[in-house]
Parts: structure tokens; sequence; C-alpha cells
């Protein structure tokens, strides 16, 4: 097979142990900056060019597209669908996860538990809003923040509303969350591929932090995953419509709750944790789906 890999950098970890692992198993991989991809928009025969060549024959497409980039990449890869080409996670659904809010309310609507989140644009509505999350301590999160920036604890209810008279002063678009002080700075990252948890580590947050992200100094380790932790990384998967991603999880009292779906999950963090192989889990879902013109949100929004 010849797959594509979306990445901007062909030296980053999850870039590389992709290409090893297609590279084992005999397929032809090319890495492609998404930025330098240039695109044919037309009914008859939709192209895409990569300086200054057309690109041809591709059975597969692996997006490695980053959040300051989801706009333009996701075009690009919406035209690798057109052209038939099997996308490990689609354009519809990378878009979905990108938002938060949307989401959020994806899930909310099928019934996967999330912590108590609140949502609101006017000043005036913050006493309110505060009381809907149950008060201080809470979470105050950018939707545009990725790997833990943008993302703010508020410990008493005069902070709480600083930080939000800051922010909707700045004109930026903020989720207010009730804090799960009983995960005590854990989170759980559980590696879905084809509707299975492949892979799960547990997050811990350094000392004097609550983010408990790898990029800010958090630390992991395996974790075993009760079976309503497994079912519920799966169906936030399904609901949001993505084959490949990372599905963070907190234990709360009220049980597992989802705090984020990653549709461009790291590779690093969770192979070392669990010693798993899951470049080469990709690449075998690849080799078991890949078919042309096989899209699950065709058409859709």
């Amino acid at each position: 097979m010849k797959i594509a890999i979306l990445s901007r950098d062909a030296k980053l970890y999850s870039t590389r142990r992709l290409m090893e692992a297609a590279r084992a198993n005999d397929h032809e991989v090319q890495v492609l900056d998404p930025l330098r991809c240039y695109m044919n928009i037309t009914s008859a025969k939709p192209t895409i060019h990569y300086k200054g060549k057309e690109l041809t024959g591709f059975d597969a497409v692996i997006p490695r597209i980053g959040a300051s980039i989801t706009f333009y990449g996701t075009a690009v890869l919406r035209q690798f669908e057109m052209m038939g080409v099997f996308p490990v996670n689609e354009s519809v659904a990378i878009s979905r996860a990108r938002d938060k809010l949307r989401s959020l309310q994806l899930l909310s609507r099928k019934g996967v538990g999330l912590p108590v989140t609140g949502f609101a644009h006017s000043p005036d509505d913050i006493d309110d809003l505060l009381a809907e999350v149950q008060g201080a301590p809470l979470v105050v999160k950018l939707l545009e923040g990725t790997q833990g920036v943008g993302v703010v604890l508020a410990e008493t209810r005069k902070a709480a509303e600083s930080v939000i008279q800051a922010f909707m002063g700045l004109r930026q678009n903020i989720l207010v969350q009730e804090f799960v002080k009983e995960a005590g700075g854990t989170d759980l990252r559980c590696f879905v591929i084809g509707g299975k948890v492949v892979a799960a580590m547990q997050r811990r947050a350094k000392e004097g932090e609550f983010r408990s992200n790898l990029h800010r100094g958090g630390s992991a380790e395996p974790v075993k995953l009760t079976p309503q932790e497994r079912a519920t990384a799966v169906k936030a998967a399904k609901v949001i419509g993505l084959n490949v991603c990372g599905v963070d999880i907190l234990r709360s009292s009220h049980g597992p709750v989802v705090i984020e779906v990653n549709a461009s999950p790291g590779l690093e963090g969770i192979e070392t944790a669990s010693g798993v192989d899951v470049a080469g889990r990709i690449v075998s879902f690849i080799e078991q789906n890949a078919r042309p013109h096989r899209t699950q949100t065709r058409g859709k929004g």
C-alpha cells in the first residue's frame, strides 16, 4: 500500500514511529507537510499538488494535523477524501474534536459522562454561571487551548470571577467546569483504535500543578482500566467519529468523565508507558479497513 502522513515535521516521534511501522510491513510511505500541499478543486478530477508534483496513487492518509493549522489541514485531508483515499480519521471528525464546545455537546447528547460544564457570553451572567457548576474551585478553559495551555484552576469565587472577566474582556470563548478534586491531579489517557482501547496510561501532574499533560511536566504510568472506563472511551470516540484518538478521562465520584477527545494524540507517552506498539496497531487498522471512497461522514457537516 501507499500511505501518506500529513505532518509538519518528519522528525517528530509520532511521525517517525508511523513511518517505521508502515515500512516494517512493506508499505510505501511519504510524509507531506499539509501547508505545502495545494489543491485543484474541480468536480471532474480533484487533485493535490506538493512541491510542484501531483500526488497520485495513495491508498490511505494518516492525518497528524496540529491545532494551529486545523482549517487548512482538514481542507487538505478533505481533498484526499474527495480523491477516494482512505483517511484514518476523517476531516469532519477532526473538526468536531477540535471544537471543544461542539464535542462536549455531542457527547452530552449521547449520554457520555462529563464534568458539569457551563458556557456563557455576557459578563452579566457570571454569577449564574458559577452557580451552575457548583461554585469554586473550578476550571476555566479557553476553547482554543491545547496541551493544557489556557486552562486555569480558580480556587476561590473571587479568583474565578477575575479570570472569567479577564478572558471575556479579551473576547475569548471559555468553558467553565467543575473541579474534580477526587481525581487527585491525575487523568487517564485511553488510546482508541477502530473501536477498541489498545493502550492506556495514567498521567500525574507534577507537584504544585493540577494539569497532568506530559508537555507540562506530568508523568505517566501504565494503568488497568475498569470496564466502565473502557466503554466510556470507546463510546466517546464513536460519538465524535474518530477511528484513532486519545480519550482523556477523570475518575470522579460519579464515575468516569470525559474531559477531551484528542484527534491527533502523541505516541511517545502512550508507547513508553504501556509498552504497546501503537504505531503498528494503527498500520494494522489501515491494512484491515483501507478501501477507496470508504468514508462514513461523506456529505455530512
